[in-house]
């Protein structure tokens, strides 16, 4: 897949969360989409993440954002991470690794002098049409909702 740009139609998608709701790109025309991908439930900065985005979720609602998650966890392991964190958005579960693929978000990655593959940690914002609007590649895991409302300040 190329890769995805700012300006670009949004590769629509489909998923299961942690509730067993079947969640659908096409679900949420008209609304501003965070989708965050993230690598790993429970680990230190995706829980940062994760908790940060919760801490702020009205304020990322009252701006019109609706917040979606997505990492190749199980449904099983997202009903616990959303669980134990208290966490008001949806996860996706994609194990079949489709939408990281799609968004082009699963890759090599190195650490420690090797090389795997995984999430790339990336954040979409969709805008009301399906159009990609920003992307944050640089996510600041503990700060992540002041850097994407530090991208609509006028």
């Amino acid at each position: 897949m190329a890769q995805l740009k700012e300006g670009s139609k949004a590769p629509s998608f489909e998923g299961i969360d942690q509730s067993g709701n079947k969640i659908k790109l096409s679900d949420y025309k008209g609304k501003k989409i965070v989708l965050y991908f993230y690598p790993k439930d429970s680990t230190p900065g995706c829980t940062a993440e994760a908790c940060n985005l919760r801490d702020n979720h009205d304020s990322l609602l009252k701006k019109g954002f609706a917040v979606i998650g997505v990492s190749p966890d199980s449904e099983k392991s997202h009903k616990n991470f959303a669980g134990k964190y208290s966490l008001p958005f949806p996860l996706i579960a994609d194990e079949s690794k489709k939408i990281l693929n799609d968004y082009g978000v699963w890759g090599e990655k190195k650490m420690y002098g090797k090389s795997y593959f995984g999430v790339i940690r990336t954040t979409f914002i969709i805008d009301e049409k399906g159009v990609i609007e920003k992307i944050i590649t640089k996510v600041n895991t503990s700060e992540h909702t002041e850097q994407i409302l530090d991208l609509y300040k006028q």
